[in-house]
């Protein structure tokens, strides 16, 4: 994919060097010179010194064919225009978003950003969760709070135990997208067995979770 990330901070040049790894095209815009030629020396990608919320270098870093942009800058009033630029007048197909206060997530949403990611609200929710007894723990909602990411513990004494992945009625609108299972994550396959402890993360629409956890797990 051609993959735009506006602001190279922390987490842009960190999310600019995995999806480099996994062979996307990535171009990265960012206001800071002197940062701009530090990566230039550490990534194979082209890097742009301009502002992601002039349309200039956006169309500079090919927003007009981008399949996604996102929005990683430590500021939310100009991850929204990115994103609204993109969208708006380059028709750019998925847009992300990184929310820094959480208080802009709602906003973020009802303005059209495909995928806002409130990075404070995930590391909570993974501390909750290692803290936590629960079964079921929502990770992230996106697509203007109409799917959610999951993460299913589970027990010895669920229904899905000893199972082929190919082997199980999910409900409707629901897919398994990774299996963590000690130190190691399994990309599920149809021959892939479930095992008892595994923490399952699936995708799911937010109406359907209560049904996933009585499947998964056998009770609500």
């Amino acid at each position: 994919m051609y993959i735009i990330i506006v602001g190279a901070g922390n987490v842009g040049s960190y999310l600019a060097k995995r999806l480099l790894e996994d062979k996307h095209v990535v171009v990265v815009v960012e206001r800071d010179a002197m940062r701009c030629k530090e990566l230039a020396k550490e990534m194979d990608a082209l890097i742009i010194n301009g502002d992601g919320c002039d349309p200039k270098s956006l169309e500079d870093a090919g927003a007009n064919r981008a399949d996604v942009i996102a929005a990683v800058t430590g500021e939310d009033e100009d991850n929204l225009i990115i994103c609204q630029l993109a969208k708006e007048k380059f028709g750019t197909k998925r847009t992300v978003a990184r929310v820094n206060d959480s208080r802009n997530e709602r906003t973020f949403n009802e303005l059209g950003v495909d995928v806002p990611v409130n990075a404070n609200a995930i590391i909570a929710k993974i501390i909750e969760e290692e803290v936590s007894f629960a079964d079921f723990v929502t990770l992230m909602t996106f697509k203007r709070g109409k799917l959610a990411i999951v993460r299913v513990d589970l027990a010895e004494d669920s229904p899905v135990i000893n199972k082929a992945v190919k082997d199980l009625s999910l409900p409707h609108d629901a897919v398994l997208v990774s299996i963590i299972r000690g130190d190691k994550v399994i990309i599920p396959k149809g021959d892939t067995v479930l095992e008892s402890r595994d923490d399952v993360i699936a995708l799911t629409t937010i109406e359907n979770e209560k049904q996933l956890l009585e499947f998964l797990v056998g009770r609500i």
